[in-house]
């Protein structure tokens, strides 16, 4: 039997605030999980763990996986999946290398030109998914075997080795210099964290993107060029792995044919559990970043307690299959709020 008006309308203050409750937690959970593990491993690891040194480490290491996870969140809000991006930071990687220590390039062109040729690759990658009709997954995972082929084809399987001179200190200062006495790479992700966030939550192009990726049928009815947009998305996230192939040619200072791989993973992992924070059900540049800290410090953590070589591919795969869970949860939980919504209140 339904409660008398003010009973009625305590109990709905009540399921208000446990909505709220829920939301906060939906949208901050993952925050406070990371505060929280850097709590638990700084006191079981009080010498090594809460210092300089190790925070340094960690927003060095984990740079160039938390660039490419930002790259792959600009398709995943289009409702597209770009699986190359793996094998074009090696190819991004790689030509960088070629260029200046084969080719004598000035490094500052070298990366621009591999940056430029990032923002081609992905324009194809679009132009694939979209007008040849090939689903993202099977299309982008196409042209990266592609880019692999080229890999090897221009390194011959061989890594590309800088001379007795080195590289250029200046090229190499890309990452190894620090600011306020943190490492430089850092403060590229939140710079980049800050332009995807206003790209995708303050310009009309997010805001199509998002509309395209929950309801493309919608968005062309509603006169979006949805095959423009996705193109567009495609593009942005290539620039975004050339740039990362450039930081992972300053880094590693060695041209490695086969190392972009290593990098897919931990990126969709970030990019998907992105989408359970801050702004729940939808992929976004601050979840993103949230959600790859909190994997820099689950993994630090566990690395420096001894755990084993498996641990780390185990620890990204099970969060992977974690995100994707909780992404869908969320993602029908709103759909069916906006279901059981009054047709006349705006969600």
């Amino acid at each position: 039997m339904t409660p008398p008006g003010p009973g009625r309308r305590i109990l709905a203050g009540r399921l208000g605030d446990l909505g709220h409750l829920g939301h906060l937690l939906g949208a901050y959970g993952l925050l406070t999980l990371t505060v929280l593990l850097f709590i638990v491993f700084s006191l079981a690891l009080p010498d090594t763990f809460p210092t300089l040194d190790n925070i340094s480490a960690i927003l060095s290491n984990q740079s160039i996986p938390a660039a490419l996870a930002l790259g792959a969140t600009i398709p995943i809000a289009a409702g597209r999946f770009d699986l190359s991006i793996g094998y074009g930071l090696g190819l991004a990687h790689v030509m960088t290398m070629r260029l200046i220590v084969t080719h004598g390039w000035p490094w500052p062109l070298a990366c621009l030109v591999v940056v430029l040729g990032g923002a081609a690759v992905g324009a194809v990658n679009g132009v694939v998914v979209e007008y040849a009709r090939i689903d993202s997954f099977i299309a982008t995972l196409g042209t990266g075997s592609v880019m692999y082929a080229v890999t090897g084809w221009i390194t011959d399987g061989a890594r590309v080795v800088p001379g007795p001179h080195g590289l250029p200190a200046a090229f190499t200062d890309l990452y190894d210099s620090r600011f306020l006495g943190l490492p430089v790479p850092a403060f590229y992700v939140l710079a980049l964290t800050a332009v995807l966030w206003l790209l995708l939550e303050r310009l009309p192009l997010g805001r199509y993107l998002y509309v395209i990726g929950s309801n493309p049928r919608a968005a062309e009815l509603v006169g979006i060029p949805t095959r423009r947009f996705v193109i567009h998305a495609f593009t942005v996230s290539g620039v975004v792995v050339g740039g990362a192939g450039v930081l992972l040619a300053a880094q590693q200072q060695i041209g490695n044919p086969s190392v972009g791989m290593d990098y897919l993973l931990p990126a969709f992992v970030g990019a998907l559990l992105g989408s359970t924070a801050i702004r729940p059900g939808r992929a976004n540049a601050l979840g993103t970043l949230v959600a790859v800290t909190v994997l820099a410090v689950g993994l630090a953590g566990i690395g420096q307690l001894g755990a084993r070589f498996w641990v780390t591919p185990l620890f990204n795969g099970g969060t992977l299959l974690v995100a994707v869970g909780v992404a869908g949860y969320a993602a029908r939980r709103q759909l069916r709020r906006r279901r059981a919504e009054p047709s006349g209140v705006a969600p």
